[in-house]
């Protein structure tokens, strides 16, 4: 059954799920991403550190002079674990807001059923906004980054995301451009175009790598899986839950209707 209900039903929907998709990617941020974060912090520390405690000479001539420039961070670390419940909340919030009026104006165009629907919505928006940026531009640790380059990584990031968006809009285009095909055939040729699509775009885009060479390989990639898995579980656990309750709202109303029936 297609996906029924008024805007203002879906967007409510939207925002339950999303306020559950954001606490579950915030526990697995927690328990998962947290370890792995303070152990990137602790290689920077220690890197300061002996930076700021040269030998011999140069240890006499700046002796004194590198306590005091120390800063303490605005937030705590502890203040910061707490804090990605509530950011991530907030987050789960808007992300829900715009999937139910995106499933609000692809339904439109669909024959498909609200969990599927859902599914697909939650399926392309992860591809595009996660999985496309993601395997051009990993995250990386705290450890890991030129502070003079944020803004540039930050636009390549943008241009990352837009790209993502186009593959998935090409495979969306390709499927339907299908229609009347085996489905196979049609799945083949938006995994394709997508491909295509992702594939030039890597390389048309610059590349980035600001890993020093002494950063632990295997916390490296443990942090990247995390934060791979965190963004994951916001956008399996929204689709999921906008599913669920899709079809629960669909199986509610069905004995109304058919009592209704019945009666006339």
């Amino acid at each position: 059954m297609p996906l029924a209900g008024s805007l203002k039903t879906l967007l409510l929907r939207g925002l339950l799920a999303g306020l559950i998709a954001g606490l579950l990617a915030a526990s697995v941020g927690f328990f998962v991403g947290e370890p792995k974060i303070n152990a990137a912090i602790a290689i920077e520390e220690a890197g300061s550190a002996a930076a700021d405690h040269p030998h011999g000479a140069e240890a006499e001539a700046t002796n004194g002079h590198s306590h005091g420039d120390e800063e303490e961070p605005l937030v705590s670390r502890t203040g910061q674990k707490a804090g990605q419940f509530l950011a991530l909340s907030l987050a789960g919030l808007a992300l829900g807001a715009i999937f139910a009026s995106v499933a609000h104006f692809a339904r439109r165009y669909s024959t498909l059923s609200g969990p599927k629907l859902a599914l697909g919505l939650g399926l392309g928006g992860w591809a595009a906004i996660v999985a496309v940026p993601f395997f051009k531009y990993p995250a990386n640790p705290p450890a890991v980054g030129d502070p003079e380059t944020i803004n540039q990584r930050t636009l390549l990031w943008v241009a990352a995301v837009l790209l993502g968006l186009v593959a998935v809009g090409a495979s969306v285009y390709v499927y339907k451009l299908l229609r009347g095909q085996l489905s196979t055939l049609r799945l083949i040729g938006g995994l394709a175009a997508f491909l295509i699509v992702t594939i030039a775009g890597y390389i048309l885009l610059p590349g980035i790598n600001e890993v020093k060479a002494d950063f632990p390989a295997a916390l490296l990639w443990q942090f990247r899986a995390a934060s791979l898995g965190e963004t994951a579980t916001l956008w399996a656990c929204l689709a999921l839950g906008f599913a669920a309750l899709s079809e629960f709202a669909t199986r509610s109303d069905t004995p109304v209707r058919e009592s209704i029936a019945t009666a006339g």
